[in-house]
């Protein structure tokens, strides 16, 4: 992997990742061979008022919203990896392509499953499915971004002109 050619130092964090220092000292990070296309994650709600596009301001009829299935979608994907980030990293949602093909009414069920599909340095890429308990609603492909939260913070902290 290019990071451990890049690295002069590592050390073992005890959970499957091994953090490197960079020639600059700069913290690199090299992932757990356990992250690997085919982790699967679910997340799943019964669809209420409240996940209506009405609700949301998304639209007019009282359907499963399209951002409602976008925040499942996300939810799905980040369930297949969370458990691989090391103490202070996480992954943020960078890129989405959905499409949203039948609606959904109020009271039934809707399950979305996100494989991971391909690992690219910090990007993950995730095929999504939606469905509800009659048919498959949407699809999509979703990519997350490996951040390290201290780093992250302080760049949120800069625009905010608080550093």
């Amino acid at each position: 992997m290019g990071l451990a050619a890049a690295a002069d130092c590592g050390h073992d964090t005890g959970i499957g990742f091994v953090m490197m220092t960079g020639l600059h000292g700069e913290t690199q990070l090299e992932l757990p061979g356990e992250l690997k296309p085919g982790l699967a994650g679910t997340a799943e709600i019964v669809v209420g008022t409240r996940d209506t596009a009405p609700h949301v301001g998304s639209g007019k009829i009282g359907v499963l919203a399209t951002p409602i299935m976008v925040n499942l979608m996300e939810a799905a994907a980040l369930a297949a990896v969370e458990r691989f980030m090391p103490p202070g990293f996480q992954t943020v949602g960078t890129h989405l392509d959905v499409k949203h093909f039948a609606a959904t009414p109020v009271g039934l069920k809707v399950s979305v499953r996100a494989e991971l599909v391909k690992v690219e340095g910090r990007v993950l890429t995730f095929r999504i499915e939606a469905s509800d308990e009659r048919e498959k609603i949407g699809e999509g492909v979703h990519e997350r971004l490996i951040i390290n939260v201290e780093r992250f913070d302080v760049r949120m902290q800069k625009k905010l002109g608080r550093a």
